[in-house]
C-alpha cells in the first residue's frame, strides 16, 4: 500500500516530467483537452437549451390542460354551459376561454389593419399575476360583455401609441372604443418565438365576451385548464375527457386535449437522449487521447530504462515502478481533463450567449469529463507502468 508521502512525491516528479517535455507532454494532452472540452461543451450546451425550452413550456402552462375544439355539423365550440360543466370537475380550479382573430384598431385617426386581438377571461389573469407591467388586469366585472377595456402588449405600444400616455387611452377597436388599462409584459413564451408576429400592429387583449361578439362567434373554440393544487393531472385528464365525449356525443374528433406535463415530460427524455448520444460521440476523442498517452508513456518508459534499472536495484519495488509510471499517467491526463473542462465551459458560456439563454454550470456533466479523463489515464497508463515494473535490473542498467 502507498502512503501519503509516496504518492506526493511521484506526483511532484509527474510534473517535473511533463515540464521537462513541454511539447511533447501537450501534444499528448491535446487530445483528452479537446475530448473533455467536447463533452463538456456539448452536454453544457444541450443542458443550456432544455432548461430554456422547458422554461418557455412552462410559461406555456405547466399544470394545465389546453382543449382545442373543431366544429361539427351540430355544435360549433364550447358554450357557457360546457365551461361550466368543464369548471365543476373535481380537480379544476378554473377554466379560461381564448378568441383569437385579427381585425383593425383606429389611433389618432389612423387604421391599423393587422392588431391581433386576444379574447381572455379574467381567471387567466389570476393564475398569470406577474403578466401586467402597468396598470390593472381584468376583474370579473370586466366579464359581463359590456365593459369595454383591454391590456395592450409592448409591440402595441412601440408601433402604434408610440410608447406615451397609455393607461386611460381610448382606441377604436373592431368599431368598438376601448379604454386602455394596463400593459402586458413582454411575451417569453415559445409560442412568441415559434410565431413571426414582424409584420403585425401588435395585440390588444379584451373580454372573451366581447371578442366573441366581435369576431361574430358563438362559442369558444379554446380554453385553458386549471388544476387544483394536489390533484393529480392524469385523473383530471381523464375526467375532462369523459365530459368533452359526453359534450360530443362521444365523438372524439372534434376536440384534442393537451397535457403540457407530458409534454414538458417527453421533451426532458429526448434532451436526456441527446446528451447522453453527442457525450458518446465527444468521448471517442478521449480515447484517442488516451492512446496518445499510452505512446508518451511507452517511449517514457523506454528513455528512463536504466532509472528503472538503478531504481529496482538500489531495492524499488516492482509495484513502486509501477505506481511512478501510472501516477505519472493519470497526472498528464487529469492536467489535460481540467484544461479541457475550461475550455468546454467557455464554449458553453459562448454559446448561451449567442442564444441569448442563461448560462447553467452542469455538474453532471463536469464530474463526468474529469472522471473520463482520470480513467483514460488509468487504462491507457497500465500496460506501459506494468511494462516497466517488469523490467530486468541488469538489463536496464545495461542499456544507453
Amino acid at each position: 500500500m502507498l502512503s501519503l508521502a509516496v504518492v506526493k512525491q511521484s506526483v511532484v516528479m509527474a510534473l517535473q516530467n511533463i515540464k521537462s517535455n513541454k511539447m511533447r507532454s501537450f501534444l499528448t494532452m491535446l487530445g483528452i483537452m479537446i475530448g473533455v472540452a467536447a463533452v463538456i461543451g456539448l452536454i453544457t450546451i444541450v443542458q443550456i437549451v432544455s432548461d430554456n425550452v422547458m422554461n418557455q413550456f412552462s410559461t406555456l402552462g405547466a399544470g394545465t390542460l389546453n382543449i382545442m375544439t373543431w366544429s361539427t355539423p351540430l355544435k360549433d365550440g364550447l358554450t357557457e354551459g360546457d365551461l361550466r360543466s368543464i369548471s365543476n370537475i373535481e380537480g379544476v380550479d378554473g377554466v379560461s376561454p381564448t378568441v383569437s382573430f385579427t381585425t383593425t384598431s383606429v389611433v389618432d385617426n389612423e387604421v391599423y389593419e393587422k392588431t391581433d386581438i386576444a379574447g381572455k377571461s379574467f381567471i387567466y389573469f389570476e393564475r398569470n399575476k406577474d403578466i401586467i407591467a402597468y396598470g390593472r388586469s381584468f376583474v370579473e366585472s370586466d366579464m359581463s360583455g359590456d365593459s369595454y377595456v383591454c391590456i395592450v402588449d409592448p409591440v402595441y405600444v412601440k408601433k402604434v401609441l408610440r410608447g406615451k400616455d397609455i393607461i386611460g387611452r381610448k382606441i377604436l377597436v373592431g368599431g368598438y372604443t376601448y379604454t386602455i388599462i394596463g400593459i402586458r409584459k413582454k411575451d417569453e413564451s415559445i409560442n412568441s418565438y415559434m410565431s413571426d408576429n414582424s409584420q403585425k400592429d401588435g395585440t390588444i387583449i379584451i373580454p372573451y365576451k366581447n371578442a366573441l361578439a366581435m369576431s361574430g362567434k358563438n362559442n369558444v373554440e379554446n380554453a385553458e385548464v386549471y388544476i387544483s393544487s394536489g390533484a393529480k393531472i392524469s385523473e383530471v385528464e381523464s375526467a375532462l375527457r369523459k365530459a368533452l365525449n359526453r359534450i360530443y356525443n362521444g365523438d372524439d374528433d372534434f376536440y384534442a386535449v393537451i397535457n403540457m406535463d407530458s409534454l414538458m415530460e417527453m421533451m426532458d427524455k429526448v434532451y436526456g437522449l441527446l446528451g447522453t448520444m453527442l457525450g458518446g460521440i465527444a468521448s471517442i476523442a478521449l480515447v484517442v487521447g488516451g492512446i496518445g498517452i499510452m505512446n508518451m508513456m511507452l517511449t517514457s518508459v523506454s528513455e528512463r530504462t536504466k532509472e528503472i534499472g538503478l531504481r529496482k536495484a538500489l531495492g524499488a519495488e516492482p509495484s513502486r515502478i509501477q505506481a511512478q509510471f501510472l501516477i505519472e499517467s493519470v497526472v498528464l491526463s487529469g492536467v489535460g481533463g481540467v484544461i479541457g473542462i475550461v475550455i468546454g465551459l467557455v464554449i458553453a458560456l459562448v454559446a448561451a450567449s449567442l442564444m441569448k439563454a442563461q448560462f447553467t454550470v452542469s455538474f453532471g456533466a463536469i464530474a463526468l469529463g474529469f472522471g473520463f479523463s482520470a480513467a483514460v489515464g488509468i487504462i491507457f497508463g497500465w500496460m506501459p507502468a506494468k511494462r516497466a515494473s517488469n523490467l530486468n535490473p541488469i538489463d536496464a542498467l545495461r542499456s544507453e
